[in-house]
């Protein structure tokens, strides 16, 4: 039976890289509302910092049950299960929990080094876990655009400060995303881009409704219309319909130059807080802003060194030299092997 999977197309269908960079770019864009919508939500102590946290996933977990259970999809076979546990520890419970509670203990804006920092920490995740091979000028653009990222956000005011426990927390958030989108990248090419998230997030519903009922029990909310609007938006985009299109592009790849497109993130960040919350828009944040995104841009044009041929004598995983790709992902029982080739059922 063949999967109608949304990661990639159906059996033996060409696909253009330049299609992973569209999606991950939704889903960039989707998620770049994120800190905006959780400054109103935990605004004036309106919502706790782990309802904003694990309430989110519990409003997604139950789309994501819907959603599986109408469309009758198949349940993940052996070790997918473990997978779909590192991705839901990493991007369902790890980052949203670990930022939560940083952002208790520092300024919003110092958050926006967790996001600068991402891009690079998810591009070595792809070298170790999916056996990528990006050229020097990648690794240069990605680092040059990392510093610029981070500086951008600590001219933007707050500063990086002395190590402390907050930035503890955050480094702790920038490796758990890392391997969740490395991992949730690779699983999607097996189960799908939508399916791999909805199942992350329906495993992780019980302890994340636990954390959730705490949340309320001991902070009760007080929040209103607005508020509810944006914890809405997070639950329903930050934290599932965003990873439709992010996890989309990672699986169709490059992962390590899908993954660059990060880089923009705190640049439209920091635009629509100053469009909904008025915050001020400096010109050193327009030239800081395009700095950020020409390495954004360099990293993604720039072509792989494709990974030493498999045992089996297969070749690099798909996407590879920038080039017109087919990704076999119809049999989701097959799976894929690290490099994301197609295998065959056992029947």
């Amino acid at each position: 039976m063949r999967d109608h999977s949304s990661a990639t197309s159906r059996v033996g269908f060409p696909i253009s890289v330049s299609s992973g960079l569209f999606w991950g770019f939704v889903g960039v864009l989707i998620f770049s509302f994120t800190v905006p919508f959780t400054r109103l939500a935990v605004g004036d102590g309106a919502m706790s910092p782990i309802l904003v946290g694990a309430g989110r996933a519990v409003v997604a977990a139950m789309a994501s049950g819907l959603l599986l259970a109408g469309t009758r999809q198949p349940l993940p076979r052996g070790g997918q299960w473990w997978r779909l546990v590192v991705v839901a520890a990493g991007v369902v419970a790890g980052f949203p929990l670990l930022t939560s509670f940083a952002l208790t203990r520092t300024e919003a804006s110092h958050g926006a080094v967790v996001i600068a920092l991402l891009p690079a920490a998810t591009a070595v995740a792809a070298v170790v876990r999916v056996r990528e091979r990006p050229p020097r000028t990648f690794w240069i653009a990605s680092t040059v655009g990392a510093v610029a990222a981070v500086g951008f956000a600590v001219l933007q005011g707050g500063g990086l400060g002395q190590v402390g426990s907050a930035d503890l927390l955050l480094f702790g958030a920038v490796v758990a995303a890392a391997v969740g989108y490395a991992e949730g990248g690779l699983l999607a090419r097996e189960l799908g881009a939508w399916q791999t998230v909805s199942w992350a997030l329906v495993i992780s519903a019980p302890v994340m409704l636990v954390l959730t009922i705490s949340a309320v029990v001991r902070h009760p909310p007080q929040a209103g219309a607005t508020e509810w609007a944006a914890f809405a938006y997070l639950g329903l985009m930050s934290m599932w319909l965003g990873f439709f299109a992010w996890y989309r592009g990672l699986a169709v790849g490059p992962m390590a130059q899908v993954s660059q497109i990060q880089l923009t993130q705190p640049v439209m960040t920091i635009a629509w807080a100053g469009l909904l919350l008025g915050e001020e828009i400096t010109p050193l944040t327009v030239v800081g802003g395009a700095v950020v995104i020409l390495c954004a841009a360099l990293a993604v044009r720039s072509r792989r060194t494709p990974a030493p041929p498999c045992a089996s004598g297969d070749s690099a995983s798909p996407g590879s030299g920038g080039r017109d790709v087919l990704l076999d992902v119809g049999e989701p029982a097959g799976g894929s092997d690290i490099a994301g080739h197609p295998q065959v059922a056992s029947r």
